[in-house]
């Protein structure tokens, strides 16, 4: 099965089951035949999110148009640990290193969170979605995972299902090293960081009077927010997750 992991990797809406047709978007096709000069027989590796990764060969490729068709499956559907990363939107290019990255790491869920000090409230679900998937495509992940709607943090923090522990980068370093306080927090997990500059008084007040809140320090130095997501994610999954 090794040998697969060298063939071109994409995600597909599609059905994928042996003898099923698939054809992709023009983009695809496009990036299929001009870009990698793929042609009839050769194969690729397919994946929809749910339904795991298959092989499938080209049966038509043009400049416009490729169609294939699915094969085998290669591996069997899987997901990611329930864990969730609640952001404030940052600048537009660190806004894509976090979804790029969260990805990466294995992040479930995405939650982008409107604070007091978000400078960058607009945020684009599809675009991010897009995001997702090619980072997903490039490191042999089987699942994408959930852009969500931006929440205003006192709205979140109301419909919170408190069966959810939700970690508090709090960034005043008051709270416990993170490493220490993970290694008690099991079941499905969240993970809220601020934005730049931070969260006000009032909204760690907010956050700390939460029974599902567990403050969490990441050490004696301010991380930016791109920073301290990806650190707190590689924390969890260390210690949570399932690199174990």
């Amino acid at each position: 099965m090794r040998e697969n992991y060298t063939l071109t990797r994409l995600y597909v809406n599609a059905v994928l089951a042996e003898g099923e047709s698939v054809t992709l978007s023009k983009a695809q096709s496009h990036y299929l035949g001009n870009v990698l000069r793929k042609g009839k027989g050769d194969s690729v590796r397919l994946f929809n999110g749910e339904s795991g990764e298959w092989r499938a060969d080209i049966s038509v490729v043009s400049k416009r148009a490729a169609t294939l068709t699915v094969k085998e499956q290669l591996r069997e559907a899987a997901s990611c640990p329930d864990i969730t990363l609640c952001f404030a939107p940052v600048r537009k290019h660190r806004t894509t290193f976090i979804i790029e990255k969260a990805t990466e790491l294995g992040a479930r869920y995405l939650q982008p969170v409107i604070t007091a000090r978000t400078q960058f409230p607009k945020f684009n679900v599809e675009k991010a979605r897009l995001q997702a998937i090619e980072a997903a495509e490039q490191t042999e992940r089987l699942d994408i995972p959930a852009i969500r709607t931006p929440l205003k943090l006192d709205v979140m923090l109301n419909d919170w299902g408190a069966s959810r522990r939700l970690i508090f980068a709090d960034e005043t370093g008051g709270a416990k090293p993170a490493l220490e306080m993970l290694q008690s927090v099991n079941g499905p997990t969240a993970i809220i960081i601020g934005p730049e500059g931070g969260f006000t008084p009032q909204e760690r007040e907010l956050l700390q009077a939460k029974d599902f809140v567990v403050p969490v320090s990441l050490g004696p130095r301010i991380l930016r927010a791109d920073t301290a997501a990806l650190a707190i994610l590689t924390l969890w999954q260390a210690v949570q997750g399932d690199w174990g």
